[in-house]
């Protein structure tokens, strides 16, 4: 089990020990989102994966995680959208395309029941563009589901201290895990439930958008920058949470 030998992976499992039991964390963010999606799935729907890249976090055993976040088989049909041709190589969707950020989405209006955005919308640099595609391709009722971390969280904060070009170089520090090939440039124009709610409008969309602290990260596999890390998310107020997790609902 590759997963189970990465060094970021065993030092997790000395860290949060309840991970032995089902494969995750009591904190873990990614089942606290995916599990609000899979409640939401009916097997009519159409859902569309944006910025589904190439399905790196579906390269795993057939455990519990893998069936929680593969959303194919649970539904009539997912489409993967990307700026990244990486797309083409997501095992798990029925439809692929390769797209511009700055133009139309290649589907149809009223088209989806479903969009979900897993670290994507950090990455946005027109989020009124990315409102009105959303608001367009989705159907009256459908949902548009993305986690993201929350612009006055410490992860935004520090990472909006290193201009871009930096990234790379330290993220193979702080989160060996990640892949130089997975990291994109970041805007943060999207990423407070403030500026949800300006850009989708509260008379066209039903907020339902909140934060939480997740799983520390980037605590490059050491012990006290863990724990530094876990004291100051349990002091500092729900503004300066971590993630926000974003569940928009399109008034019909």
């Amino acid at each position: 089990d590759i997963e189970a030998l990465h060094p970021s992976f065993v030092f997790l499992d000395r860290m949060r020990p309840e991970c032995a039991v089902g494969g995750y964390e009591r904190d873990s963010g990614e089942v606290a989102y995916y599990q609000r999606i899979n409640a939401l799935l009916a097997p009519s729907m159409t859902v569309i994966d944006l910025g589904a890249g190439h399905g790196t976090q579906l390269i795993r055993p057939p455990d519990f995680m893998f069936r929680l976040l593969k959303l194919q088989g649970k539904v009539r049909k997912v489409i993967g959208l990307d700026v990244d041709p990486a797309v083409a190589e997501h095992p798990y969707l029925d439809e692929r395309h390769v797209i511009d950020p700055a133009a139309a989405y290649p589907l149809p209006d009223a088209s989806a029941d479903m969009i979900v955005a897993d670290w994507v919308l950090e990455h946005v640099a027109d989020p009124d563009h990315l409102a009105r595609e959303v608001g367009r391709v989705l159907k009256p009722g459908g949902w548009f589901c993305a986690r993201t971390p929350n612009r006055f969280g410490y992860v935004a904060l520090a990472v909006n201290l290193v201009p871009n070009a930096l990234h790379k170089a330290i993220l193979k520090r702080v989160s060996p895990e990640r892949h130089g090939e997975d990291v994109f440039p970041t805007a943060y124009r999207l990423n407070t439930l403030g500026a949800l709610r300006r850009r989708f409008d509260p008379l066209l969309w039903e907020h339902h958008s909140f934060t939480m602290n997740s799983t520390p990260r980037y605590h490059a596999n050491n012990r006290l920058l863990f724990g530094l890390i876990s004291l100051y998310q349990a002091l500092m107020p729900a503004a300066f949470r971590t993630d926000l997790l974003v569940f928009l609902r399109k008034r019909g």
